[in-house]
């Protein structure tokens, strides 16, 4: 029996070449979005649960301010976790983290390794990752000891074996040494938060072991406690304890506080708010944004499947009627058309499992992960596969199977057979649906790709086009002057100046007093030390004093190591409001960030974080032993020449490392990367929704043109010119277009006011781009109706009334 409804299934399919073909295209590139999003949400939720000890690993973020203003880190002092190990019972352990670049040689090998990282010796005891040589209880047992990756391994010793070997690495004062290699660790699992090419023993950081301090937080510590229910009376003991750490031994009085919160391992990458973690993290309202895009393409193709097989319908009746006269019943019908359903989803599934496999490079790029094709054939996921194909064959063929097969006999061998129209309310409702989700995704992608615009091209207050910025080590510190006068004499270079970091994403936080009108005032800010020209350098406008001087410079100097220190600052627009001054009042004012100086000028407020933050108060400091990059600002008519003398320039004055540089508007686009890949996102499954849609529509077009044949030729007989016609199949479509519309609107508004809230900086929603989705659908619903409506208009209606 079954090997006859496969045979019919076939010969039935091959007949109707055009709707199969049409139907497996959407059933295909359904199922293939399903696939690829659910890779990806598999990816997102499984991060650090390969770890055997997921749920007892804690990360500790960091909290400090007063009443005014509060900061949040993912870093700590390397104090924390010894102290907690001794002071709470709940802690088994504890890990110390510090990623760090720097130069490592080996021979006449020489390279500049971004993923170097300082572990405590529990490293492996903790976390799971798997040493391939190598003993992990003693592998970062001693100062000045290695592990290293397989990749690492073949590129300094090729296929000699590298324990025993001696690695020089220099990445800053105190820890330029030579490491012994002790082990080989397999690589990080892609869905890791933990990243590494090497892992140095803590414990070669002596300066900073043998002084550990509660704040100087650029270490990341991990618990791992007794039992996951310990969490919670955990985070308890330490508010309470660091109250009294606060009062005792950091002297804080008034509102000032540090405390530290507890954050499962297994929640870090998709739910933390704390920045500046080892690795990108993600967001548990992508996961559940791209879920929703899935099921909602899935099932535009499915509704394509029920229209298309409805529409169908109406040419089958007298192959049912046949098959009840010859015995057949109910549950044998039923069956059959099953069948065809079931055949056409195997089909379209080996077709998404192949087209799924060859995007997933493309898809790994979008996303910015490394997922394999391998997870498809995971325990999990065929079980998941084999329910979707099984959901998509009940939910496409059972409404046409139910319709065709509880007809009556008399009703189905009459000529002329046509399928009830009870149905006809249900199909335009999934029409409506079709483009009501359809129109949404125009909606949130012209809003998304507006803002993308927004961010791209909006006034930051700096200049970020055409500067190149150059590491500065604490070894080029000494020359620093001479290089940056042989720089600025290079007719491409048309300014140079250093910063500790560019002014793209200012992290550097501090807290500044003064004495005004109302008293003592004190407040958390941003800070960043700088050369001389910086701000002109950059092009900021500054709106009062002047800017750093030679002078100002030399004053410092001679300052420097004695009681008489003074820094001199500029401040921006933000920090002098929030002392209570206007700009000229602030010039000469005296504040103490740290070490008391003076107010030298006022710059305008300019983004120094993302535009998802509002601009806060800044303090820019004259400090050049702070240096970590420079700053150099090119011509932009001759860009690769200017490289290739600072290529050359920097052999000169920095031998011992490779060059390197990035230019400042590509860590301004790295901030807004996640955007960029939600706008992408947007619009490639919106062009998905929107050609589902219109194969749904030219399958309910198809069905009326069929039901309304006799209606048609009765209107061309009485005169209905081909124009009539057209209009008279169009219109009842392009009403249920904009129905769509109309629903989707408000939706799409809400759902887009809610994503921009996110931006402190943001473009107002406006009505020509619903405008613009909806004439865009309306256009496209047109095009797609005319094929029916025009096929119709031009046919014969002595064939429609024949029977009559």
């Amino acid at each position: 029996m079954f090997k006859n409804y496969l045979k019919t299934a076939f010969r039935r399919l091959s007949r109707s070449r055009m709707y199969t073909i049409v139907n497996i295209i959407g059933l295909t590139v359904g199922i293939t979005s399903c696939i690829l999003i659910g890779l990806f949400i598999k990816n997102e939720l499984s991060y650090d649960r390969f770890n055997k000890n997921a749920d007892r690993i804690v990360r500790v973020n960091m909290s400090y301010g007063n009443s005014i203003s509060t900061s949040n880190a993912a870093v700590t002092g390397t104090k924390v976790g010894p102290q907690f190990q001794l002071t709470f019972p709940q802690v088994e352990s504890y890990v110390r983290l510090y990623p760090i670049s720097g130069i490592v040689k080996y021979q006449d090998k020489m390279f500049n390794e971004k993923k170097i990282l300082y572990a405590d010796s529990t490293f492996f005891q903790i976390f799971s990752f798997h040493l391939l040589r190598g003993n992990p209880a003693t592998a970062l047992s001693t100062p000045n000891d290695i592990v290293i990756t397989p990749e690492i391994a073949k590129k300094y010793f090729g296929d000699a074996d590298p324990v025993g070997k001696v690695l020089h690495i220099g990445t800053e004062p105190g820890s330029q040494n030579d490491y012994t290699v002790t082990g080989v660790v397999a690589d990080a699992p892609a869905a890791s938060q933990i990243k590494f090419d090497f892992i140095a023993s803590f414990n070669s950081l002596r300066k900073i072991v043998d002084n550990p301090q509660w704040f100087t937080a650029n270490y990341y510590t991990y618990l791992l406690l007794h039992n996951p229910s310990q969490i919670a009376p955990l985070q308890k003991g330490i508010t309470v304890y660091m109250k009294e750490v606060n009062k005792n031994e950091l002297g804080m009085t008034g509102s000032d506080f540090l405390t530290y919160h507890l954050e499962p391992l297994t929640r870090v990458h998709l739910y933390s708010k704390v920045g500046e973690g080892m690795e990108p993290s993600g967001s548990i309202t992508t996961v559940y944004i791209l879920g929703i895009i899935a099921i909602l393409i899935l099932l535009i193709a499915c509704i394509n499947y029920t229209n298309l097989a409805t529409a169908q319908s109406a040419g089958r009746g007298m192959e049912v009627g046949i098959r009840k006269v010859f015995g057949a019943n109910r549950r044998q019908l039923f069956s059959q058309f099953i069948g065809e359903s079931f055949l056409l989803t195997i089909i379209s599934f080996v077709t998404a499992i192949l087209l799924a496999v060859l995007l997933l490079p493309a898809f790994n790029h979008l996303t910015d992960r490394t997922m394999s094709a391998s997870a498809i054939a995971s325990p999990a996921f065929i079980v998941g596969l084999i329910l979707l194909c099984f959901f998509i064959t009940f939910i496409s063929g059972g409404y046409p199977a139910m319709m065709l097969t509880h007809s009556g006999l008399t009703k189905i061998l009459r000529s002329g057979f046509h399928v009830t129209s009870s149905g006809c309310g249900l199909r335009k409702t999934l029409i409506i649906f079709q483009f009501a989700v359809s129109v949404f995704l125009i909606i949130s992608t012209l809003i998304i790709l507006q803002q993308l615009n927004y961010i791209n091209h909006r006034n930051i207050g700096y200049d970020k086009d055409y500067v190149i910025e150059l590491p500065v080590d604490y070894r080029m510190r000494s020359e620093y002057g001479a290089f940056k006068r042989a720089i600025g004499n290079y007719p491409g270079v048309t300014a140079v100046t250093g910063a500790y970091t560019g002014p793209v994403n200012i992290q550097w936080g501090d807290a500044i007093s003064a004495q005004t009108k109302s008293g003592n005032i004190s407040f958390n800010v941003n800070a960043i030390p700088v050369d001389l020209g910086f701000i002109s350098t950059m092009k900021m406008q500054l709106i009062a004093g002047s800017i750093f001087t030679p002078g100002d410079l030399m004053k410092m100097d001679t300052s420097n190591n004695n009681a008489n220190f003074q820094y001199t600052y500029i401040l921006n627009e933000t920090a002098v409001r929030k002392l209570g001054w206007t700009p000229e009042e602030a010039i000469e004012k005296i504040i103490n960030k740290g070490a008391p100086g003076i107010i030298k000028g006022v710059v305008k407020d300019f983004n120094f974080t993302s535009l998802h933050q509002p601009i806060g108060p800044l303090v820019i400091f004259l400090d050049p032993s702070f240096v970590n990059e420079m700053l150099v600002r090119v011509k932009g008519s001759d860009v690769p020449a200017t490289l290739r003398f600072l290529q050359e320039t920097w052999r000169t004055w920095a031998p011992y490392r490779p060059f390197e540089y990035h230019f400042l508007d590509e860590d301004y686009a790295h901030l807004y990367i996640s955007e960029q890949r939600t706008g992408k996102v947007f619009s490639i499954f919106s062009i998905l929704a929107i050609v589902l849609a219109c194969l749904g529509l030219l399958a309910l077009a198809a069905y009326t043109t069929v039901q309304r044949t006799r209606e048609i030729g009765i209107r061309k007989v009485m005169g209905a010119s081909a124009s009539n016609i057209a209009v008279l199949v169009s219109k009842d479509f392009i009403k249920l277009v904009i129905i769509g519309i109309v629903i989707a609107s408000p939706v799409a508004w809400w759902a887009m006011y809610k994503w921009l809230n996110n931006f402190a900086y943001r473009i107002q929603i406006q009505w020509w781009m619903f405008v613009v989705a909806g004439v865009l659908a309306i256009f496209i619903a047109l095009i797609t109706v005319s094929f029916q409506a025009v096929r119709a208009a031009i046919a014969n209606p002595v064939e429609s009334l024949r029977s009559e």
